[in-house]
């Protein structure tokens, strides 16, 4: 409902009556002001008339204004620039970090848009075909995703040995970057492949006995070395990579590229390097040694990793936070092997010609809990049964592969679509 607010805000679909603040004051909207996507309020630089005077600044929108509180904005500067509040529902004052009192407007949406809205969202949420699935066999289904998951197999597995190639044919090194890419968890993936294809492994290799050196290698390669902090800890990092750096003619990444707006702290670049930092200087040949792994409890051994002190009392450089050891969740394990040890294990077994390797691949994602989000909640909404990370993995296929690409000839459930009677 809140997005459907804004979009309400921004082509000023009001009620044809006068706009009031909930004291009563005579509101002009004149200029809506520019929708923003990230953290902050909603629109900048709105103008907003209120009884005689004209004002210039941001708007935030919220369903109820009690939301305000929720989401902490009473305590965050960035919100003491808000002109106006607009809610549907007006259920308490707000205020600004000083406690000034804010504007507030009740903005209700109109029900004929509200149902139409609903209409569209469902038309483009869901797949046009979604009728016939819960009328189709079980044994169709399943024989459709099998094939949709060894499509996705052969997707991954070409992507793989493209990283390879760039990589020389070295399989640790090209596990190490697809590893990193994943470890960017969708926000930071495209970061963190561009970061670990700069790092000179076999320079590094000479340095792995000790955690200091790599993290150095790391954070300064990924250019989070480059300000100027008090901070003990990250001055002796600073020190290091500039002999290093000299050293091995290291390459610097530009650090604008990491993404933090949105992301929870447990997520930030800082802890996820420091974590493969860990991983790197621990474990020799882990790629060897996932290979040979023959169940998920013996994968998340040989990850299993944490940090350095440092980071167990920061999430960023300089600033400190309470004590917590950085480790990784269930979840981000689940995906990890996924998105990295199930495709290596399915493309190192192609390569070998090993049909074990290749089968091990499949009964991990068996064996593994179905991906949660909004691609399998619709596949599952309409029908499709989503039981494991075989059928998530297969059903992601579908959506990507063939729905977005409008190949419904190409498609089993659009071949049974196409023969009902109309």
């Amino acid at each position: 409902m809140e997005r459907l607010l804004h979009y309400i805000w921004k082509h000023k679909i009001f009620p044809l009556k006068q706009l009031e603040t909930t004291t009563g004051m005579r509101v002009e909207v004149i200029d809506a002001g520019l929708l923003n996507s990230d953290a902050g309020p909603d629109f900048f630089n709105a103008k907003v008339k209120i009884n005689e005077t004209l004002w210039i600044g941001n708007i935030e929108i919220h369903t109820k204004a009690s939301d305000w509180f929720r989401h902490g904005h009473n305590k965050d500067k960035v919100y003491d620039s808000v002109i106006l509040h607009v809610a549907e529902d007006i259920d308490c004052e707000i205020l600004r970090t000083n406690g000034e009192q804010i504007p507030q407007m009740q903005l209700s949406c109109p029900i004929s848009i509200e149902k139409n809205y609903e209409t569209l969202h469902r038309a483009d949420m869901l797949p046009p075909c979604y009728d016939i699935i819960p009328k189709m066999s079980q044994f169709a289904i399943h024989s459709w995703l099998s094939v949709l998951q060894s499509e996705r197999f052969e997707h991954k597995a070409e992507a793989i040995s493209t990283r390879l190639r760039h990589c020389n044919g070295n399989w640790e090194d090209a596990f190490f970057i697809t590893l990193s890419r994943n470890f960017g968890f969708g926000l930071n993936g495209d970061a963190f492949e561009r970061w670990a294809s700069m790092i000179p492994f076999r320079a590094v290799d000479k340095h792995r006995d000790s955690l200091f050196k790599v993290e150095a290698i790391f954070f300064g390669q990924a250019g989070l070395l480059e300000e100027s902090l008090d901070d003990p800890y990250y001055l002796r990092l600073q020190k290091e990579f500039s002999y290093l750096k000299h050293l091995f003619q290291l390459p610097v990444m530009d650090a604008s590229l990491w993404r933090f707006l949105r992301s929870r702290p447990g997520n930030f670049p800082h802890i996820r390097i420091a974590q493969l930092a860990s991983l790197y200087s621990r474990e020799w040949g882990v790629f060897s040694k996932l290979m040979e792994a023959e169940s998920v409890k013996n994968i998340i051994e040989i990850l299993q990793t944490s940090t350095s002190d440092y980071w167990e009392e920061h999430y960023q450089f300089y600033n400190t936070s309470p004590r917590r050891t950085k480790n990784l969740s269930g979840s981000s394990f689940n995906l990890l092997i996924i998105n990295t040890i199930v495709p290596f294990l399915y493309a190192y077994g192609r390569h070998k010609a090993d049909e074990v390797l290749c089968q091990r691949a499949n009964n991990l994602l068996e064996e593994l809990k179905a991906e949660d989000n909004y691609v399998t909640r619709m596949w599952n909404g309409v029908g499709l049964p989503v039981n494991n990370a075989a059928d998530s993995q297969a059903l992601l296929e579908l959506k990507k592969e063939y729905c977005d690409k409008k190949k419904c000839l190409y498609c089993r459930i659009g071949f049974e679509y196409l023969k009902q009677p109309k």
